[in-house]
């Protein structure tokens, strides 16, 4: 690695419009939404045996790796679907006729989001541009026949949100094919591509999109090859220069493989929420990230649970990046709207409360389920959740330093099914 100042020398952001977003919206949208299919076991973080993760793994975006392990239910539905296609048949079969973006970026930002981060790579090597290096291996070229990235980048910065880019750079089963990944450490240790040749055709794809699109988030997965650290030509540290200079209010996660970060991700259960740094959550509406054709309301997020989930990071200081996947023609499925659509309607009532708010976390209170405070412009705003009906709140037991009614104060909830409601008090004196 080069010299550590030279990587200490990019900048560290925190951009206002990064800190005041409470809501991303994430798109996982590749040829893995032609079989769109996935066993639906359970959250990542809720599954303490690591192997067994991979060969049920219920990220439908990882089909091309799971249908190469023997005995999976994923190579089992392939076999018996499609007969043991090749996956590069999808790409072919992959029509996106019904795609709209101006549509999605509408829903997007009725929901509440302030950027919108779609996948341009996958972990499959398929590129949703015509990036350089790739061939036909794209969706210019084939499947949709379509720049998917331009057409989301311009819909989306059209709308009047920020636009960023996900970029699976530490692995791409096309370029760098290996043997079926079936541990963690197969994944960030011992399976993945570490070569400079590499690195630099990742470079030359982030490069491309950088100065084609110009993204405010590079949204990287999975690390970065180990000999692609350096500051030359093609390197990591030389890309990154280029994207803090080009993009001012731009900045990048934390899954670089620690050269830099100006964010932190969770990802569902998994991972910890760091203390004193920008975070963020991210996970889908459902148990996947690309579309799962299997999923239904046991697995859907409701409304009133994606409303939680969001005040939830906030209060603790972060925001979501609430992921979408949709089907192969470009359409969504009714549960992801439906969970889009109540965060709308909490966000135009709340969005003010939230966006650049400071967290006061969780909040035990009697008679309620769940409770999570923010603080903003002198106000404190507590959202609660709980049966139907009303309760009285004990004073004490809400966050000091307001000027809640001395005797207390009484909350009608609206039922686990309905978003949260809002009380609120000034700072006291």
């Amino acid at each position: 690695m080069s010299d550590p100042s030279t990587w200490d020398s990019l900048p560290q952001r925190l951009p206002d419009w990064f800190r005041d977003a409470p809501l991303g919206i994430f798109i996982h949208w590749g040829p893995y939404s032609v079989p769109a299919w996935a066993e639906p076991t359970a959250e990542l973080g809720a599954v303490p045996d690591d192997a067994g993760w991979f060969a049920h793994n219920p990220y439908a975006e990882w089909y091309f790796n799971t249908i190469r392990i023997e005995g999976s239910p994923a190579a089992e539905h392939h076999r018996e679907v499609h007969g043991d296609a090749p996956y590069d048949d999808f790409l072919d079969q992959w029509d996106a006729s019904d795609f709209d973006p101006a549509a999605w970026a509408d829903l997007f930002r009725r929901a509440g989001a302030d950027y919108v981060v779609p996948t341009t790579k996958h972990h499959d090597g398929v590129t949703l541009w015509d990036a350089p290096g790739t061939g036909d291996r794209n969706t210019v070229r084939r499947g949709p026949q379509r720049d998917l990235v331009g057409e989301i980048a311009t819909a989306v910065t059209e709308a009047g949100m920020r636009f960023g880019v996900y970029y699976s750079g530490g692995l791409d089963w096309h370029v760098r094919p290996t043997e079926p990944l079936v541990s963690g450490e197969d994944v960030h240790d011992l399976k993945r591509p570490r070569d400079d040749e590499y690195g630099k055709y990742c470079a030359s794809h982030v490069r491309d999109l950088i100065d084609r699109y110009s993204p405010d988030v590079l949204w990287n997965d999975i690390g970065w090859p180990d000999e692609n650290f350096h500051f030359e030509e093609g390197g990591l540290g030389e890309l990154l220069e280029h994207f803090y200079a080009a993009r001012p209010e731009g900045l990048i996660n934390d899954r670089f493989a620690g050269a830099h970060q100006d964010f932190v991700t969770t990802e569902y259960q998994a991972g910890e929420i760091p203390e004193g740094l920008p975070w963020e959550n991210c996970r889908g509406v459902g148990l996947s990230f690309g579309y799962n054709q299997v999923e239904d309301a046991s697995q859907y997020m409701s409304g009133a649970q994606a409303v939680r989930h969001v005040v939830d990071a906030v209060s603790k200081g972060g925001r979501v990046l609430l992921n979408v996947g949709p089907r192969a023609d470009g359409s969504f499925h009714e549960l992801q709207v439906a969970a889009l659509e109540s965060l709308g309607e909490f966000m135009a009532e709340h969005k003010a409360h939230l966006a650049g708010s400071r967290g006061l976390g969780e909040l035990e209170l009697d008679g309620v389920d769940w409770a999570r405070a923010v603080e903003k412009d002198g106000m404190c705003h507590v959202f609660l959740s709980g049966p139907t009906g009303a309760v009285r709140l004990d004073a004490s037991a809400l966050p000091g330093g307001f000027d809640w009614p001395t005797g207390g104060m009484e909350a009608t909830l609206a039922g686990e099914d309905a978003a949260p409601v809002a009380i609120s008090a000034a700072r006291a004196g």
